[in-house]
């Protein structure tokens, strides 16, 4: 018999230290899926992500295997291990809260460009920016 793909789920876990109480198990759960298994293959493909939040496409099959793939960071989180600083700004326009510095963009852009709608990576620097400044985090340099 031939795999059919069920449904596709994504959620956001901590790399390296996924376990089977939710979100991982409330996702999957519905679906049969061995929750065991994918927390073990996730944790052993996530482990040099350890404590970074990593979003995950879990593609869920008829027989109720699954496949899945490891995205890139939220921008949002490594602006915020950038500029070390716990939250974004909840008035971004008056009140600043980080700074980060060109280099650090062009890096942050260079990490998210595989999963970015963008043609070339000024564009992608360019998209962080604009993401950094609805945080409170000014880009300098």
């Amino acid at each position: 018999m031939a795999k059919h793909v069920t449904t596709q789920v994504k959620i956001q876990v901590t790399g390296g230290q996924a376990t089977p109480a939710p979100p991982v198990g409330t996702a999957l759960g519905p679906h049969g899926v061995n929750i065991g298994q994918f927390v073990q293959q996730f944790n052993d493909r996530t482990r040099d992500m350890a404590g970074t939040i990593v979003p995950v496409v879990i593609t869920i099959y008829n027989d109720r295997s699954f496949e899945f793939i490891v995205k890139s960071p939220p921008a949002a989180v490594l602006l915020k291990q950038a500029a070390q600083i716990a939250k974004g700004s909840a008035s971004p326009r008056k009140e600043k809260v980080g700074i980060v510095t060109r280099e650090q963009l062009r890096d942050i852009a260079k990490t998210k460009f595989e999963d970015l709608n963008s043609p070339n990576l000024d564009h992608a620097e360019r998209i962080i920016a604009g993401t950094a400044r609805s945080m409170g985090i000014e880009v300098t340099g």
